[in-house]
């Protein structure tokens, strides 16, 4: 019997499905694009602690610890914005639960999948103190040069 097969795709719950995915969800080549666009009322959280956010963080991006949102949203993020939420990566659920207390807070709110880690691997700068720095893109991960994914 085929693992695959093993439940039905159907097809209106697929649509459902992916529909609410792409709703909360968003990747790092989208939330770079748009904050290179600077794009009006996106705000990028980053939820990670006080020692990961001085390693180094999306430029543009907030910091706001995930223990602190329900205290301190309202002074970090202004009415009216959309938040980007972010943490490590795929093997950690910070962003998760970072844009679910957004969520709770009535804020519009999507979850970077691939976090920190995909923002890194994929070649995009990263701002520390020392200024912004870039590592080279991870071929697994990102195109090479000259190469769109075109997704």
């Amino acid at each position: 019997m085929s693992q695959v097969f093993s439940t039905s795709p159907t097809a209106p719950a697929a649509v459902a499905h992916f529909a609410a995915r792409l709703a909360f969800e968003t990747d790092v080549s989208d939330v770079h694009s748009d904050l290179e666009a600077r794009i009006a009322g996106l705000v990028v959280v980053d939820s990670r602690g006080d020692v990961a956010w001085r390693q180094g963080h999306l430029p543009g991006a907030v910091h706001l610890p995930t223990g602190e949102i329900a205290a301190r949203a309202t002074e970090v993020v202004p009415a009216g914005s959309t938040v980007v939420t972010y943490c490590w990566g795929p093997g950690c659920n910070g962003a998760t639960r970072a844009a679910l207390e957004f969520a709770r807070l009535g804020y519009p709110v999507k979850e970077m999948i691939g976090g920190y880690e995909y923002w890194i691997r994929e070649g995009l700068p990263v701002q520390t103190a020392t200024g912004l720095v870039r590592r080279p893109a991870d071929t697994l991960t990102a195109p090479g040069p000259g190469i769109s994914c075109d997704c």
